[in-house]
């Protein structure tokens, strides 16, 4: 699969990419002569879709969380005369990101869930006793 270049936001790999965010395609710092790419490329995108099961939150989630590790163990803090970079502090915001995409996806889940309730038949109700429906077996309350 190539890159959708620019991204699809009607598909979960774009919306993922939204929200990560990874809209961008960027040039090669090392090599200018190569194409520009996104940081991560729609495979690894779909990899994190499949890892939660098509929850765009939840894997834009764990692709912050990727670059959080990435940042905090390849850039460390850098000091030079004009120029500094901390990417321990980018990756605590990444991760503090990642964790508020979690948040998000756990209230819509629960906005998705139902709830069970009590059911009492009327007792002009025609049939008495125990019935079988959509799978389930149902015991009269009354």
């Amino acid at each position: 699969m190539s890159d959708i270049i620019p991204p699809d936001y009607s598909t979960a790999i774009g919306q993922t990419r939204l929200l990560i965010p990874d809209t961008e395609v960027l040039d090669n710092p090392v090599d200018p002569l190569e194409p520009s790419e996104y940081i991560f490329n729609d495979n690894q995108i779909q990899a994190f879709l499949a890892l939660y099961t098509n929850n765009v939150k939840r894997a834009a989630a764990a692709a912050k969380l990727a670059l959080a590790t990435s940042e905090a163990l390849i850039s460390k803090v850098i000091k030079t005369d004009d120029l500094s970079t901390d990417g321990a502090k980018l990756g605590a915001e990444l991760r503090a990101q990642a964790d508020m995409l979690k948040k998000e996806a756990d209230e819509d889940d629960s906005a998705d869930a139902f709830s069970i309730v009590e059911y009492s038949r009327k007792s002009d109700y025609p049939y008495s006793g125990t019935y079988y429906t959509q799978g389930y077996y149902i015991q009269d309350l009354d």
